[in-house]
C-alpha cells in the first residue's frame, strides 16, 4: 500500500481537503483528483487559484501546471482513485443531532465507484460508530467486503485554520481500521507524506480521539468562561487571576476566556458524543454543562455593552457600535460557528445600529444578510457609540483604537495593555 497507490481521491475540498490534496502530491508524490459539488470551488483550483487561506494560489498553480492535482464534479471519476480520503462537512442540526447526510452521500457516490484494492479513510469529525455502522453497509452493499476486498478507516482531520508551525504534514495522524489490515494499509499509506501515523486499535478509538481532543478544550473553555463570570461578579479581573495561576509550572493548563465558541471543531463535537451517549441512556453533564456556559457569553458581551451604554445614558436602541473582527480566531478568515453572529443579532434584536471591520472577511453574510467591512477610520470609532473587540487580530493597532474610541468593550484582553492603569473592569476597557 505504500508503494502500489498512485491517485488520491480527496472527497471535499475545504479547509481539510485542499491542504491535505497538496501535501499528497508535494510529500508524497501522488496525483490527486480534488472531488467537491461546489462548481465554484472546483473551477477556481483547476484555474489555478486557492480558496483557502492556509494555501496560496501559487502551490495550487504550480501543481496544476505539472498535471499533478486536479478537481472534478464528476464522481464516477473515484473509480480512477487507488485511495479516496472523504473530507466533508460534519454540521449540528438546529436540535443539535447529527448531520451526516454529506458523510452518507459521499459514502454512496464512493460505493458506486468502488473496486477490489481501493482504500477508503473518513476523516470527518463524527460520533463513535460512524465509520462502521453508516459506512461499511453502504459500501458493502455492492458485495464487496470490508477488510478483505478493500480497506476501510478512520483518521481524524487535525487542521488549524492559520497555524503555520503545525500543517497536515508535521500534525501527528491518527488513524484506525475497521479490521487489523485496514489500519495497516491507511498507516501505511499516510506515511508516505505525514511525518508521523499514530495507530489505534480500530475505526471508533480513532473516531473519539478526536472527539476527546475537542471537547478537552470546550470544557476547560468552559469552566474558564464561568470564572469570568464568576470574577466579574466579585469584582476581580480575571486577566489578572489567569496570568498569575499560569505561573504554576504544574499542575495549570492556561485557557482565556472569551465572547463564545467558534469555529467548525469545537463548537460542534462534543454534541456528536453527547447525541451518541444519549443513545445509550447516559448523560454527558460536563459537555453539557460547558456547552450552556460558553453559548451564553456572547448575552455576557452585550450585557456589558449595555452596562457601558447605560452608564454614559444612552440605551441600545439607535446606538452606533462597531465589531472589530468577526472571524472565530485571530488572523484567519474562518467565520463559522463565529460567536460574532450572536452578537450581531442580540444588538440589531435591541436596535443598535451596527456595522463591522474585519481585515480577514471583506463580506459577510449573515441571515441572508450581506455585511460589508467598513475600513477602519478615525472617523468610525469616533464616531462609534460603542466599539466591540471580538477577535484579536495581530496586525489592529490597539493604542489607537484605545485613543480614538470613547467607549470600549475588549472580549479578547487584547487593548487593556494600552491603559497603564488596566481598563474600568475586565471587559470594558474604556468608558
Amino acid at each position: 500500500m505504500s508503494q502500489k497507490i498512485a491517485t488520491f481521491g480527496v472527497i471535499g475540498l475545504g479547509y481539510v481537503g485542499l491542504p491535505l490534496s497538496v501535501e499528497a502530491v508535494r510529500g508524497g508524490g501522488l496525483k490527486v483528483i480534488g472531488f467537491d459539488v461546489n462548481q465554484g470551488v472546483v473551477d477556481s483550483i483547476n484555474a489555478g487559484r486557492s480558496h483557502i487561506q492556509d494555501i496560496t494560489d501559487a502551490e495550487v498553480a504550480g501543481l496544476r501546471h505539472q498535471g499533478l492535482l486536479e478537481a472534478t464534479t464528476d464522481m464516477s471519476r473515484l473509480a480512477e482513485c487507488d485511495a479516496i480520503s472523504i473530507c466533508v462537512p460534519t454540521p449540528l442540526s438546529k436540535t443539535r443531532d447529527p448531520d451526516v447526510s454529506y458523510v452518507i452521500a459521499a459514502s454512496e457516490a464512493v460505493a458506486a465507484a468502488l473496486r477490489p484494492g481501493q482504500l477508503v479513510v473518513l476523516e470527518s469529525t463524527t460520533y463513535p460508530g460512524t465509520t462502521r455502522e453508516v459506512m461499511q453497509p453502504t459500501l458493502e452493499a455492492g458485495g464487496l467486503v470490508a477488510g478483505k476486498d478493500f480497506h476501510l478507516c478512520f483518521s481524524p482531520e487535525r487542521v488549524d485554520p492559520g497555524n503555520e508551525t503545525w500543517t497536515t504534514k508535521n500534525t501527528p495522524k491518527v488513524i484506525g481500521g475497521i479490521t487489523q489490515a485496514c489500519g495497516d494499509a491507511g498507516a501505511a499509506f499516510y506515511e508516505r507524506f505525514i511525518d508521523t501515523v499514530v495507530r489505534v486499535s480500530s475505526a471508533e478509538a480513532a473516531e473519539l480521539t478526536k472527539i476527546l481532543e475537542n471537547t478537552f478544550r470546550a470544557v476547560n473553555i468552559g469552566m474558564v468562561n464561568e470564572v469570568a463570570l464568576i470574577s466579574d461578579l466579585l469584582g476581580v479581573d480575571v486577566w489578572e487571576v489567569i496570568e498569575a495561576a499560569a505561573t504554576k509550572p504544574f499542575g495549570f493548563m492556561k485557557f482565556t476566556p472569551g465572547p463564545g465558541l467558534g469555529g467548525h471543531c469545537i463548537p460542534v463535537d462534543p454534541h456528536y458524543l453527547s447525541w451518541k451517549m444519549r443513545t445509550l441512556n447516559y448523560k454527558t453533564r460536563f459537555i453539557d454543562l460547558a456547552s450552556e456556559i460558553n453559548t451564553e457569553m456572547p448575552n455576557f458581551v452585550v450585557g456589558k455593552v449595555r452596562e457601558v451604554l447605560n452608564r454614559n445614558r444612552l440605551s441600545v436602541n439607535g446606538s452606533s457600535i462597531v465589531l472589530l473582527g468577526v472571524a472565530y480566531k485571530k488572523d484567519v478568515n474562518d467565520v463559522r460557528e463565529s460567536p460574532a453572529l450572536d452578537v450581531l443579532k442580540l444588538l440589531e434584536a435591541d436596535g443598535a445600529e451596527v456595522v463591522y471591520h474585519d481585515p480577514y472577511v471583506p463580506q459577510w453574510k449573515n441571515g441572508g444578510v450581506m455585511h460589508q467591512s467598513q475600513a477602519l477610520t478615525d472617523e468610525l470609532l469616533e464616531g462609534a457609540d460603542v466599539v466591540v473587540i471580538l477577535t484579536d487580530h495581530t496586525d489592529f493597532d490597539y493604542a489607537r483604537i484605545v485613543a480614538k474610541s470613547k467607549v470600549l468593550v475588549d472580549t479578547r484582553h487584547a487593548a487593556a495593555k494600552e491603559l497603564p492603569g488596566g481598563g474600568v473592569d475586565s471587559w470594558i476597557v474604556k468608558g
